[in-house]
């Protein structure tokens, strides 16, 4: 006889009794917590939702001034009144300039400057208060500013060069009340006229409180998406809300056209369509048909399964941009997990991987590579689509190898790629969620869609009465592996045809003529003679399939777009956008070349080349990569054009590609399809939360950027691979 048999029944009792009291009084102070958790949160947010309401309510938005346009002869000095009848009230202003300057890496060579200062003319003697210090002599003309002198073309080819530009904040001498009016000056040393376009800010950000403001609001959103508070997309919205607070707080309120400027409309466009024409080609059946050819093919193995799948993604991305390659493949990968009952969430996650290395390997693959591909200065330096390719495609059949020996290792244990639950219970699981999130779709609006709302939630409630009965008896959470029985390749392959959805031919046959349309475009689009962007590609074959689908209940089709995806970008090109302009990305470019210049001559190359692939790498794991590339070509090209260095242009181009599309691995929201391919598994019932994906895709990130370092400074330092 056991123990349990041998104990009084009473003393059974009473010890069962014990331990449910234990375990209720834990429950409750559980639940105590959590809703404390969930007061305090809330709290801090409706806090931060009324400072930004008081600040936007309380400021303006920002006055642009206007440009001026003036031409300056020779031996003329031009002014503009920037203030009326007083000194300027800031210590500080800010000067853009426009006109035919000499490029820095000229500089030397120049003999010519155009000069510019800001003057203070007192008019009335008395105004001088005794405590300035000023004496009579002080209160005529003088300057307040150092004359900034920068190097100007020669006369014959002052209306041939392009317009250059010259951005700086100026300090004034001196900060104390008087009356007069202070002046802007120019003169040129030229022998001929000299135009120029300028315009100015008489309160420019505090760069080195701005930085500070970004930092937080930057990490104030991470914390808010890792720990999962609220919905990502609310998070970037109330993000990107409190960093246009903080400009209006600083009195630099950014305005509508502004702020439409900094959204990405040609990427919101190209997800929308993509995202349209992925939901009617999903009607014709061909992504349960593809996972079922695959599934046979492999023969039902794991890992030449996933394998497939995953170099098909980055041979696909490679060729097309990869968020259009995961809208196409999540579907599948999907579908063809549920077949085999595995978990999608990491094969998924592997596709994503791979999506952002297929796109390093060519100059359309990923933005960061178009913004690169597209530089002047790039292409003056001999960098082409060819050159480009081969030389990342060397280090990616490296970093291809690493990362799968990686991912292998990872989920060495096979029960990691499978679901922790029965089949029967998984599946219950998805059906509640899909039934839940259609309920909740609608609304009691109207008549009709009440109706039908209370069905669905009669529906859920149904499935959940099943889903409570089936867990009674075990605990889901600590299942032991021997309850997973997955079906046989013949049953499930059998189950699975005998469904009544075959293919659609004839939609079939219209989705394959626009996706050829729209592939084919794609792969043109570089061409200048193609005056089509790559939204207006989508656009274009958006419509055309419209048109030959013309049975199509577009209702329903626009009910699969993943509208939460779509504001999270918007919200977090706006937040980019405000943090470019508290100074947060210039200031990342301008460390990484201060300590580059610090280095001794023969060093130089390859602490540039680990820097620029290192900083943009770890920043764009964090920073979406398109503003911190467009901002990083700036600095790599300025340090190739500085003769000090003798820095090639093309190593750091490599260091910059390879760093701006790596980095998209880091976390869920470094890069556009990782998004993109979260949204379209939540769709599903699948979600990838942003610690999951970090736990697997930092490691992946890190490995990635070391192989390409170790490449990078054989082939471009120790051999010299500069051309």
């Amino acid at each position: 006889m056991t123990s349990e048999e041998l104990e009084p029944s009473s003393l059974k009792s009473t010890t069962s009794k014990s331990s449910c009291e234990k375990t209720s009084a834990h429950n409750f102070l559980h639940a105590k917590k959590t809703s404390g958790r969930k007061y305090t949160v809330s709290v801090v947010l409706i806090c931060i939702w009324l400072f930004c309401t008081i600040v936007l309510m309380a400021k303006q938005e920002r006055k642009v001034d206007d440009v001026h346009q003036v031409t300056l002869a020779p031996n003329q000095t031009k002014t503009q009144i920037i203030y009326k009848n007083h000194m300027p009230n800031t210590n500080k202003i800010q000067l853009i300039l426009a006109g035919a300057f000499m490029p820095d890496y000229y500089s030397t060579l120049a003999t010519h400057f155009f000069n510019i200062w800001i003057e203070f003319d007192p008019t009335e003697e008395y105004d001088v208060p005794s405590k300035s210090g000023l004496k009579y002599d002080d209160m005529h003309q003088r300057n307040i500013t150092q004359i900034w002198s920068i190097p100007i073309v020669s006369e014959s080819l002052v209306e041939v060069v392009p317009e250059m530009h010259h951005n700086k904040i100026v300090e004034l001498f001196s900060n104390v009340t008087l009356r007069g009016d202070t002046r802007l000056c120019m003169n040129t040393t030229l022998s001929t006229n000299f135009p120029i376009s300028f315009t100015y800010d008489l309160f420019p950000i505090n760069t080195e409180y701005g930085i500070i403001y970004a930092a937080l609001v930057l990490i104030g959103l991470y914390v808010l998406i890792i720990t999962e508070v609220i919905h990502k997309s609310i998070a970037a919205i109330l993000a990107a809300t409190t960093s246009i607070s903080i400009l209006a707080l600083l009195d630099e309120r950014p305005t509508k056209d502004e702020l439409s400027s900094w959204v990405d409309i040609e990427t919101l466009l190209l997800l929308f369509c993509m995202m349209v024409i992925v939901g009617i080609l999903s009607e014709t059946g061909i992504f349960d048909y593809l996972a079922i050819v695959a599934y046979k093919e492999t023969k039902g193995k794991i890992w030449p399964l996933i394998n497939t799948l995953c170099f098909f993604t980055a041979m696909v991305s490679s060729i097309l941009d990869n968020v259009t390659t995961v809208l196409l493949m999540t579907p599948i990968t999907i579908r063809l997990c549920e077949v085999m009952q595995m978990n999608p969430v990491p094969t998924l996650m592997c596709i994503i991987f791979y999506a952002n290395l297929g796109g390093a390997l060519t100059l359309i693959g990923d933005p960061p590579n178009v913004i690169i591909g597209t530089n002047k200065d790039v292409i003056a330096s001999g960098i082409d689509f060819t050159t480009f390719s081969l030389h990342m495609g060397g280090g990616l059949v490296f970093i291809f190898i690493a990362v799968n020996l990686h991912l292998r290792y990872i989920f060495r244990n096979m029960q990691d790629l499978k679901f922790t639950e029965p089949s029967n219970v998984t599946e219950l699981r998805q059906e509640l969620a899909i039934w839940q999130k259609a309920a909740s779709s609608l609304s009691s609006y109207s008549k009709e869609e009440g109706v039908v709302r209370d069905k669905l939630l009669r529906k859920c409630k149904t499935i959940f009465s099943k889903l409570k009965d089936t867990l009674k008896g075990f605990k889901v959470d600590v299942l032991p592996t021997e309850s997973i029985k997955l079906q046989s390749y013949d049953e499930s392959i059998k189950d699975f045809l005998n469904k009544d959805s075959p293919l659609d031919k004839s939609l079939l046959w219209k989705c394959a003529i626009t996706l050829g349309f729209v592939i084919t475009l794609f792969c043109l689009h570089s061409f200048p003679q193609l005056n089509l962007s790559l939204g207006w590609i989508a656009l274009l074959g958006t419509l055309l399939l419209l048109i030959l689908a013309d049975h199509v209940d577009i209702e329903c089709v626009l009910g699969r777009i993943e509208w939460a995806t779509l504001s999270f970008f918007a919200a977090l090109f706006i937040l980019i956008g405000a943090l470019s302009e508290l100074g947060l990305i210039e200031w990342v470019g301008k460390q990484t070349e201060v300590i580059i210049m610090s280095v001794a001559k023969e060093y130089r190359l390859s602490v540039a080349i680990i820097l620029v692939l290192w900083v943009s790498t770890i920043v764009s794991s964090f920073v979406d990569n398109i503003p911190l590339t467009t901002m990083m070509i700036k600095v790599i090209t300025s340090l190739s054009q500085n003769p000090e260095l003798e820095l090639p242009l093309p190593p750091l181009v490599y260091a910059l590609a390879f760093g701006g599309c790596l980095g998209g691995n880091g976390t869920l929201i470094a890069a556009s399809c990782n998004m993109v391919c979260a949204g379209v598994a939540e769709q599903h019932g699948y979600r990838i939360s942003f610690v999951q994906f970090f736990k697997v895709g930092y490691p992946v990130m890190l490995c990635s950027v070391v192989i390409a370092t170790v490449y990078l400074l054989v082939t471009h330092v120790t051999f010299g691979w500069n051309t």
